[in-house]
């Protein structure tokens, strides 16, 4: 992993408070559910870069298993205790679990790994999915990799993010594009894809 990802992983050390309050409240309801279709009641949740720990609280609250994980310290301790439970240690190319998770759930945090990353890491994310388990994944809607502020993203759009999954073993199920659904951001657009490990 590059200087770019230690970057951004300090950004958020840097700027937890400020991240957490900021996302912990986004209505991130009706995503959720769209996901949960895919995934058997009770199942197991990968929260892959978890943040504030938001979408992890509510899947617990719902009854779901859930394993999150962060790359950032600060971020780490909040989410922790957010959802009152240990949150790992992890980056996105350290990944080796197996056939263990009924769903992942990779809101906002796969755009930081660099492009030419992301095939391996979404090879990574289906070897830990079990056999027809689902996929979330949301990233900023654009093409290839911009930097903004201090943080490096790789941006897709409803096209380009096709040949990410389908390449990595699954099928896209649903492939959205949104407005940003904190407050004052309604103008920054997403792409949300579930996809099913074939």
């Amino acid at each position: 992993m590059g200087k770019d990802v230690d970057n951004n992983v300090e950004y958020y050390n840097k700027n937890a408070d400020s991240f957490f309050t900021g996302s912990v409240n986004a209505d991130m309801a009706e995503d959720r559910e769209a996901f949960l279709a895919y995934v058997q009641g009770g199942g197991k949740i990968l929260d892959a870069g978890c943040g504030s720990g938001r979408d992890s609280k509510a899947f617990l609250d719902a009854g779901y298993d859930v394993v999150a994980f962060d790359a950032s310290r600060e971020m780490r301790i909040r989410a922790s205790e957010y959802i009152g439970r240990e949150v790992l240690d992890l980056r996105f190319e350290e990944i080796s679990f197996e056939k263990e998770f009924d769903g992942i759930w990779a809101s906002a945090s796969l755009l930081h790994v660099p492009v030419e990353e992301l095939p391996e890491v979404m090879g990574r994310m289906r070897k830990a999915l079990k056999p027809g388990g689902a996929m979330y994944a949301s990233f900023k809607y654009g093409e290839g990799t911009k930097v903004r502020g201090e943080r490096l993203f790789s941006d897709f759009n409803e096209k380009s993010v096709v040949p990410l999954f389908e390449n990595a073993g699954f099928e896209i199920v649903s492939n959205t594009v949104g407005p940003d659904s904190r407050p004052g951001r309604e103008t920054e657009y997403w792409v949300s894809v579930i996809g099913v490990s074939r």
